[in-house]
């Protein structure tokens, strides 16, 4: 069977948020889990839209590639790259977030590294999805690598204008990042705010351990919940990530 995001898995998850209403992506991250493919496998049966792989300190390109071609035979579903660094491109991915993390301080992470991977991308034939990327809160992994002024979570205006500039910009998603394993998820107010300057494809993830808090983001405006820590850490995770995806739906 050919997949029905094949070559365009922009259009796919467009798509899948008119079928659904909000989607679950999960994250895995290459260097943390282990049994990738019995994971991809599970949370495809699960409900899941598209599966992330990346994170904020993959440095072994080769092991990335190889994680991903694993998963590409076990699922049906796209595997979308989420990278940290140039160091998270393989060409064995469906798509890229080609994200700029657009409040860091550090202006490699806003352009730099994106000029270095370009070509990569290009070689490659990966679908890019243009994302802004905003840090909200601080003291996360991706907080401290991509070197971020982190959006204080009361703070939903400063929010509202990164948001804007993204969707000037051109960039047709945008995701806030509380981080991973994050103490305290961004707030559904932060999201609604967001939601109603921003007209793209909008995603949310960092400390979302439970259906309840998915279902108040979902219903704030976000059209992707990620979801990474709680499938590495808790044993009861597929019942979780169940519970979620059956909740976010309409």
């Amino acid at each position: 069977m050919v997949p029905e995001y094949l070559n365009n898995v922009e259009n796919y998850i467009l798509n899948e948020i008119k079928r659904y209403g909000t989607l679950c992506f999960p994250l895995i991250d290459s260097e943390n889990s282990t049994d990738v493919t019995s994971i991809a496998k599970r949370v495809e049966e699960l409900g899941a839209s598209a599966i992330l792989i990346g994170g904020s300190s993959i440095i072994d390109q080769i092991e990335l590639s190889k994680i991903i071609s694993q998963i590409k035979l076990s699922v049906n579903i796209p595997v979308i790259l989420f990278p940290g660094n140039v160091t998270g491109v393989s060409p064995n991915a469906d798509a890229i977030l080609f994200m700029s993390l657009l409040n860091s301080e550090n202006p490699y992470f806003i352009t730099g590294a994106q000029a270095l991977g370009a070509i990569g991308v290009k070689k490659s034939k990966l679908e890019a999805l243009p994302t802004g990327y905003l840090i909200i809160g601080e003291g996360t992994t991706a907080w401290f690598i991509g070197q971020a002024k982190g959006i204080p979570f009361h703070k939903p205006n400063l929010a509202i204008m990164y948001s804007l500039a993204a969707q000037y910009l051109g960039m047709r998603f945008l995701y806030l990042e509380a981080g991973s394993g994050a103490n305290q998820h961004i707030n559904p107010e932060m999201v609604k705010s967001v939601r109603k300057y921003y007209e793209g494809i909008l995603i949310v993830g960092g400390g979302i351990r439970n259906s309840e808090i998915a279902k108040h983001l979902a219903e704030a405006g976000a059209d992707i919940i990620v979801v990474g820590t709680m499938i590495e850490n808790d044993n009861n995770w597929e019942k979780k990530l169940s519970d979620i995806i059956q909740l976010i739906r309409k």
